[in-house]
């Protein structure tokens, strides 16, 4: 890696760089520790642009560390719904309570205090010390490790333990002491914008001569692509009931299930949040939803059950191709079922659900032209 003046000069020109052309982003405009992490645990697997909007309405419900240890855990998945990777959330609120309760409502100021946190690993704790606090630790994320694998035109799995641990020493010895919150955004900002996975444009990088990948002709094969996991096919069946008001009803959220490493585990695929009447199935979606409707509720053993079917929702999960074959069950009035809540089909607002339950109400009100709303107003 780069050392003596070749390391100032980089060092020099991607900061110039970076507080000249960085992004206006809302989390940039404050040192604020809580909104920091906040959005670095929005950020994680998600887009910035999907991510601003629920930044910015889930800090006008939980303005600080205090208002997320005292929430209702429905209330934080509700206005995480649709984010994705639910558990970032569940841990969201499990860590603000650990804050609250062992810390006095002020974030820790140490690697070791941090990383206690729940869902707070090594580099959301590097991100929060170094941009909240001028800490001296150096990020290393996707876009970061992308970037030195260019520089040092690595190869292999990047993902590989111990080049892994290689690249989190290079990240090391480039950082800016003088500005270690600037320099791990600005590390970051040049792989989300201008060193992206494909095509990657070298012309505008200000850093471009200092790239071995760039000298050797080879930024388009580097990092060298991972093995991805074979994908599996999950089929499920919902049930949507549907009465002549227009009403519907979910399921509260499911425990976690004993078989969380099955592919086609119900809870894992609905986020264990509100849902759909939904099983697995191993054959034939009729009957088998017959059969779980029946234990759902006895009495629709008594009678004939019309299930309409809807459009195929499709939708993935890390590895899982799903496929959700949707049912409206037309009633004069909605079964009993213990812990189940009504709530009109076209507003999910109330409730926490996940994406894979929202692409299910989307395709019952096709036929109305009406869209689910699963956000506040």
């Amino acid at each position: 890696m780069l050392k003596g003046r070749e390391l100032a000069k980089f060092r020099e020109q991607l900061l110039d760089w970076f507080r000249q052309f960085q992004r206006d982003l809302p989390w940039r405009r404050t040192k604020d520790p809580y909104r920091i992490w906040l959005s670095e645990i929005m950020l994680q697997q998600t887009r910035v642009t999907a991510v601003i909007p629920y930044y910015e309405r889930f800090l006008e419900r939980f303005p600080n560390v205090q208002a997320l240890a005292e929430a209702p855990q429905d209330e934080v998945l509700r206005l995480w719904s649709g984010l994705g990777y639910y558990s970032r959330a569940r841990n969201l609120q499990k860590a603000a309570q650990q804050i609250v309760a062992k810390h006095g409502g002020k974030f820790p100021r140490t690697a070791e205090d941090m990383l206690a946190l729940p869902g707070i690993g090594a580099y959301t704790a590097a991100a929060l010390l170094s941009i909240a606090f001028d800490e001296r630790h150096a990020v290393l994320d996707g876009n970061v490790a992308r970037v030195i694998a260019r520089l040092a035109a690595v190869r292999g799995d990047l993902c590989e333990a111990s080049r892994w641990q290689t690249l989190q020493k290079n990240a090391d010895a480039l950082l800016s002491l003088d500005s270690p919150g600037d320099w791990n955004q600005a590390m970051m900002e040049l792989g989300a914008t201008l060193c992206t996975p494909k095509s990657p444009q070298c012309l505008l990088c200000p850093v471009s001569p200092f790239c071995e990948a760039r000298r050797l002709g080879v930024t388009e094969v580097l990092p060298e692509k991972r093995k991805k996991r074979a994908t599996v096919e999950v089929t499920l069946a919902a049930a949507v009931f549907r009465d002549p008001s227009g009403r519907t009803l979910l399921l509260p959220p499911p425990r976690r299930s004993q078989k969380t490493a099955e592919a086609n585990d119900v809870p894992t695929l609905v986020s264990r949040m509100w849902h759909f009447p939904t099983v697995a199935i191993v054959k034939d979606a009729l009957p088998e939803l017959r059969k779980f409707l029946t234990a759902l509720v006895p009495s629709a053993s008594q009678r004939a059950v019309h299930l309409e079917p809807l459009k195929k929702v499709r939708h993935a999960v890390t590895y899982r191709a799903v496929t959700v074959l949707a049912f409206r069950i037309a009633v004069k009035k909605l079964p009993t079922i213990r812990g189940a809540k009504t709530l009109t089909l076209d507003d999910f607002s109330t409730l926490p659900i996940s994406n894979l339950t929202l692409k299910v109400a989307r395709v019952a009100l096709t036929a109305t032209g009406a869209a689910p709303d699963a956000h506040a107003k």
